[in-house]
Parts: structure tokens; C-alpha cells; sequence
């Protein structure tokens, strides 16, 4: 009903269809209703309007002396009185003395059926409120007692039919208009409230095919006061900045990737070609082969880094963890790190508590984390004669053992910060000055992640940065 060959419809159209069906059986369950109530109260005012005109036939056939008077003109009278009233015109009506005898009939002709069963009919008339007759039909019953000095001295009884109870023209009408309106409006409620909220669907779906059509450029500038529909927009809109980000980056990367890996591979072409045409030979030949191998080592260096990330990425690579005294395996590293480096006139100083901590980690995965971190803090110094200062701190917390890199170098722009654990993200402050391919800090989080504890900047200004790894206490 809602689909065209099996193929989705619009949201407007969907639910303005959908509230009209349920408006349309809700209106003919309230005006099933409404006619009931209609017809119950048109019943309620025949009985009792019939029943003032019982008590008013009972005033006039008693007489001051306590006799019943049913001449032959009162059946004029009380004709004259039920027109006046407004009493049904098929009324019958019976008079019966306190012996229980009939003694006076409206004059007319009784329905057959009434006829043959009328002893019967006016037996039931004296305890039942209504008579459910063989036909179906339900005859309505009043009865009056007739009193004279707190005394009963017979009884009328007036019977008139359900069926001759008429439901006024004008209740319909205004039934009919009162429920067609409220269709009429509560179409037109749901029909503007669905297309209010269609909008800025239909705002995030084309801005969704500019996407695919490689446009990021999103521009959603329409207050929207519904919650989860802001949520939506404004969280596609951010989607949609953070894929133009990643596009640039991976634009980026592209070029950064191929400029690495192009740059050593034409330095050993040539290096090769220089040998291979004899334009170089005996020292200097073998210090070219030397350079070659250098290119060719760096250049195997920057692909395993590229594989590995991808293993690690996927989950394709797992650490072994072993019980470790976190001191003294800091202490190693830093020693390590120490000796291949050539640090001038910059300090390097660790900071390791006395008290030993047992940790349950992979030590080559925390090996490669500081000397990732410990590699960074130095480049951002720059020249081994500049002085700066480098510090490895390892503390412990209530919940678990933490690791800081400090250093004193140019800091990580602001703007900058909450990029720097992206894969293939490269700072402004590197770009230009120090090769690789932006993977190092990505890298690192994931090990640390895989070990059970994080990566984070902890803070980064002018004046320098604090990276800080967090390992679990063994437990």
C-alpha cells in the first residue's frame, strides 16, 4: 500500500498516508460512538418526557372523590395534551383499575402482533422496563400509579415502540461536521508536522549524494528544534567535515608516500647506474654501493612500517605479555635509547621511583612506544647543539603505572592537537624537516591500546609537550 514495486516512498508521503488511515478509523470509532450516545440520550428524553405525560394523565382521571374518570372524551384530552408535549404519536395506552382490569384503551387499532398478545404484553407491563417483542422490535414501558389519599386505586400504562424514536436532523449534522473537521485538521496537522520533519532528512540525503560525488562541502544552516533530528544533521555534518579532513590527509599521504619512496629509489638507480657505467671505481665506488645499501635499508624500513601498521590495523598481529619489573625495563630502554643517539648538548634524564612494580606487558611493544615517543621529543628539539631537555618519568597511580616524555621543544599547535594520533598525519612543525610517512604516534596507541592501557598528550604549548603511556597494574 505504502510501496510502489517494492521500492521505498517518501517520508511525507509515508506518514501523512499512515496518521490518515488511523485518523479515519479513529473518527469512525468516535463517531460510532458519538451516534450511540446520541441515540441513548434522544431514548432517556422520549422516556422521560413520556413519563410527565403519565403523571399528567394520572391528575386528570382522578376525580376529587377518588373516582377514575375515562370518558369518552378524554382519549380528545389526552391527544390534545401528548401533541402539545410532544409525545410519540404511536403510543398506546392503558388504564387499569386496582382489581387490575383494563378499563380504558387508547381508541385506534393495535398492530396485529400487540393484538394477539396482548394479555401477556400488559402482564409483563406491570414488572418489566422494556418488552423485547418476537420480531425483534423493543417496546419502552411506563406506568403511573394512580392514588387517591396515599392509596392505589389502579395504574397507567403506556407503551411506545424503539423504533418510532427519531434522532434529531440537526445532532447528525453537526456530528458529521464536528468529525469532518477534526479529519480536515488533524490531516493538515500531521501533513505540515511531516514535512517540517522531512526537511532536514532531505537536507542531509542530497548533502549525503554530494558525498558520494566526492563534494564535502556541506552547508546544513536551518534551526532545527527537535533533539534527535539536530543530532542527526549536525552529527552528518560533522561526518562530513571529518571525511573532508581524511581526504585531504589521504591526498596528502598519497603524495608524501610517493615523495619518500620515490626519493630513495632514484638515489640508488643512480647510484647503480653510476657503478654499472664504471663512472666511479675502487673507494668511491664502494662508497656509493654503501649509500645504496643505506636507501635500500631506509627504503625497507618505511614498507615494513606500512605493513605493520596494516597488520596491527586488522588486528593481525598480537603481543605476548609477560610479568616485567616496569622500572627496570624503563631503565633498559632509556640506557638503549641513549647510546645510539648523539644528543649534544641536550639533556636526558630519567626519573624512576626506588619501589619495584610488577606489570603484566609485551616489553618489545613498550620498547617500541618510547623509542617512538623519546624519537619524537628529540626531533622536536632540533640540532643536537640547541639546548633542550629530555625527561622520562615513570610514576604510579591508584589504578595504574604511567610512563611521561617530556621535552622542551617547539610544541604541537593547537589547531594541531587533536590530530596527532591520526594514521599519515604529519605536523606542520615535521612536514618539511623530517622524513617519514605519519604513522609513528598511530602506531603507538594501538600497542598501548593492545597492551591493555592508552597513548595520550597530556599538554603541549611553546614550551614543550608531555606524551604520557598508561600500562595496567598486574592484577
Amino acid at each position: 500500500m505504502f510501496t510502489k514495486k517494492k521500492e521505498p516512498v517518501s517520508l511525507l508521503r509515508y506518514w501523512t498516508t499512515r496518521y490518515l488511515l488511523t485518523l479515519a478509523v479513529g473518527l469512525l470509532i468516535v463517531g460510532a460512538v458519538s451516534a450511540y450516545w446520541i441515540k441513548y440520550a434522544a431514548v432517556e428524553k422520549q422516556i422521560e418526557v413520556t413519563r410527565l405525560f403519565a403523571e399528567e394523565v394520572a391528575d386528570r382521571v382522578v376525580d376529587d372523590e377518588g373516582n377514575i374518570l375515562v370518558g369518552d372524551k378524554l382519549h380528545q384530552v389526552l391527544d390534545n395534551r401528548r401533541r402539545f408535549m410532544g409525545v410519540d404519536r404511536n403510543l398506546v395506552l392503558f388504564i387499569k383499575n386496582s382489581e387490575g382490569e383494563v378499563i380504558y384503551r387508547r381508541p385506534g387499532i393495535l398492530p396485529p402482533v400487540l393484538e394477539k398478545t396482548l394479555p401477556s404484553l400488559l402482564e409483563r407491563a406491570d414488572t418489566d422496563d422494556t418488552i423485547r417483542q418476537a420480531s425483534g422490535d423493543t417496546l419502552y414501558v411506563i406506568r403511573e400509579n394512580l392514588e387517591y389519599n396515599d392509596n392505589r386505586i389502579g395504574k397507567v400504562i403506556l407503551l411506545f415502540p424503539e423504533t418510532d424514536i427519531k434522532i434529531g436532523r440537526e445532532q447528525l449534522q453537526y456530528l458529521v461536521i464536528m468529525l469532518g473537521s477534526l479529519g480536515v485538521l488533524g490531516w493538515a496537522v500531521i501533513y505540515f508536522h511531516s514535512r517540517r520533519l522531512s526537511e532536514p532528512i532531505q537536507q542531509v540525503v542530497l548533502s549525503a549524494r554530494k558525498i558520494v560525488e566526492g563534494n564535502y562541502d556541506v552547508a546544513i544552516t536551518q534551526p532545527i528544534q527537535e533533539r534527535e533530528i539536530h543530532e542527526l544533521v549536525y552529527t552528518f555534518k560533522e561526518m562530513a567535515d571529518r571525511l573532508r579532513q581524511l581526504e585531504s590527509m589521504r591526498t596528502e599521504l598519497l603524495a608524501g608516500v610517493t615523495h619518500e619512496l620515490k626519493t630513495p629509489v632514484t638515489s640508488i638507480s643512480g647510484l647503480v647506474q653510476a657503478i654499472n657505467d664504471e663512472v666511479v671505481s675502487g673507494a668511491e665506488q664502494k662508497e656509493f654501493l654503501e649509500i645504496c645499501l643505506r636507501e635500500t635499508r631506509r627504503l625497507q624500513k618505511m614498507v615494513e612500517d606500512l605493513l605493520d601498521f596494516n597488520s596491527f590495523a586488522v588486528g593481525a598481529i598480537t603481543v605476548h605479555k609477560e610479568e616485567q619489573d616496569i622500572s627496570k625495563l624503563v631503565r633498559e630502554i632509556a640506557s638503549q635509547w641513549r647510546i645510539v643517539q648523539d644528543l649534544g648538548a641536550i639533556s636526558f634524564e630519567v626519573v624512576i621511583p626506588e619501589k619495584s612494580v610488577t606489570v603484566f606487558v609485551d616489553p618489545g611493544r613498550v620498547q617500541q612506544i618510547l623509542t617512538n615517543l623519546l624519537n619524537n621529543a628529540r626531533q622536536a628539539i632540533g640540532k643536537a647543539e640547541a639546548e633542550g631537555s629530555i625527561q622520562l618519568v615513570l610514576y604510579e597511580t591508584e589504578g595504574d603505572m604511567r610512563i611521561d616524555v617530556k621535552d622542551n621543544g617547539h610544541g604541537i599547535p593547537a589547531e594541531e592537537q587533536p590530530l596527532v594520533f591520526e594514521r599519515f598525519f604529519r605536523g606542520s612543525n615535521k612536514k618539511d624537516k623530517v622524513r617519514g610517512l605519519g604513522l609513528g604516534l598511530s602506531y603507538s596507541r594501538m600497542m598501548a591500546k593492545a597492551l591493555g592501557g592508552d597513548l595520550m598528550l597530556r599538554q603541549s604549548s611553546e614550551q614543550g609537550s608531555v606524551f604520557t603511556l598508561i600500562l595496567p597494574k598486574q592484577t
